[in-house]
């Protein structure tokens, strides 16, 4: 038999189209679109759009200023508090001055700093307070940048020399002092006579007013001179700790043993997580509860992707049943609604991406138009510790919201689209 005579292959039979093909998208495309007939089932599909698309923004917006929170709140308690605590053990710290040297040497420490601490009553011709006074070196002051760096009246030159101190703006506002002005303190561990201990009272003048940006420190801290400190507490040779403030306040644990070795000293060391754990366990657990309430919101909408495809599907039955006769397998028509409802849920996540990252960076701008509009404090820094509303976008939990938002969606489109593509042809047909 010649090559001529010989019979022709046969030709391949398609099984369908080929997956994700222009014409799934298009009839998907074709599927999204608003009916007379449809229009409930596009109301549905809106409303599952915009569930998803405020959830997702809400979920980012509500992270963003709890992380806020927490950078702000870290970073001012830990910069004005220092990160380790050093106190004496069995002798007083008269040797604080060679102490606080040698453990400034250490190796990732920034600076330490001698400090007089105690609690008085501070007042002024028009009103009174309690008030925390910290003694310190003139020269650690200024290194303090939350409060060498936030000066609103007065400065801190010479403050070694005179018996001024530095006290918080809310703190001013309230006993209506300015720089110049006298501030008395009341103490009731005074000198100690033949008939007691009587309370001490002196003025000093107010020589700075600095404002740290939290409430709770601007309205209590009073910065003395700590040879004054040590007089007016009557601490004349000691002081009762040294601050430690290192490179990285993370670092805690591997600073300890270096600080130690440097004391050359029986002490006791506390850090910042110690006296802070409560208050930062709890803004954590309230982060935690936060996230898993807000993702019901994505949920829900995701539940009415569900449904709203599945009242497509049973619309759309005889459709399903001509193009399966047409030669459009279960796989082609699973697809499309596949699509059909990934589409609302991956739109929404990445609408709510944008949205959501619109308010988070304009936060604080946004709640003082509403304040001006409203003529109301929505953030009352006596009550959220901080004066402005802080929000700090953090990459890795944006990206982990938007693949849950996406996956969530994806899960949601499996059920219908494989109750369409199990459709009978004839049982559809004949009951369409």
């Amino acid at each position: 038999m010649t090559a001529s005579t010989a019979p022709k292959a046969a030709p391949k039979v398609t099984s369908g189209t080929k997956p994700f093909s222009l014409f799934e998208w298009m009839l998907a495309g074709r599927y999204l679109r608003t009916r007379r007939r449809e229009g409930f089932v596009s109301v549905i599909a809106g409303f599952s759009f915009l569930g998803i698309m405020l959830g997702v923004a809400t979920l980012i917006v509500v992270l963003s200023v709890m992380n806020g929170f927490r950078k702000e709140l870290l970073d001012k308690i830990v910069g004005i508090n220092g990160h380790i605590f050093v106190a004496p053990i069995e002798t007083p710290l008269t040797d604080y001055d060679a102490v606080a040297k040698r453990i400034a040497a250490a190796p990732g420490v920034k600076r330490a700093m001698p400090l007089v601490e105690g609690q008085a009553f501070g007042s002024s011709q028009y009103s009174g307070s309690g008030v925390l006074v910290r003694g310190v070196r003139a020269k650690d002051l200024k290194k303090i940048e939350h409060i060498a760096g936030n000066i609103q009246q007065g400065t801190l030159e010479d403050f070694d020399k005179g018996e001024g101190v530095a006290i918080g703006r809310r703190l001013a506002e309230s006993l209506s002092l300015q720089a110049g002005d006298t501030f008395t303190l009341i103490t009731p561990r005074g000198a100690s006579t033949p008939f007691g201990t009587a309370p001490r009272i002196k003025g000093y003048p107010v020589k700075a007013v600095f404002e740290i940006g939290m409430s709770e420190f601007d309205s209590t801290f009073v910065y003395m001179p700590l040879a004054e400190a040590q007089s007016y507490f009557n601490r004349p040779d000691d002081v009762q700790l040294i601050e430690v403030y290192l490179n990285d306040a993370d670092k805690v644990d591997e600073a300890r043993a270096a600080i130690e070795t440097a004391a050359g000293r029986p002490i006791l060391m506390t850090d910042w997580r110690q006296r802070n754990r409560t208050f930062f366990g709890a803004l954590e657990v309230e982060r935690n509860v936060m996230f898993l309430i807000l993702t019901l919101i994505v949920l829900v909408a995701a539940l009415n992707i569900i449904s709203g495809l599945i009242m497509l599907v049973k619309d759309k039955s005889s459709d399903i049943a001509i193009l399966r006769t047409m030669g459009a397998t279960k796989g082609a028509v699973m697809r499309v609604f596949l699509i059909t409802g990934a589409s609302i849920g991956i739109v929404g996540t990445i609408a709510g991406f944008a949205l959501g990252l619109l308010l988070a960076l304009n936060v604080e701008s946004i709640r003082s138009f509403i304040s001006r509009l409203t003529s109301t404090n929505l953030f009352p820094a006596e009550l959220y510790f901080l004066s402005r509303l802080p929000a700090d976008v953090n990459p890795t939990e944006v990206l982990t919201i938007l693949l849950m938002a996406m996956v969530l969606s994806l899960l949601a489109t499996l059920y219908p689209s494989w109750r369409a593509a199990k459709l009978d042809p004839v049982e559809a047909l004949r009951y369409g």
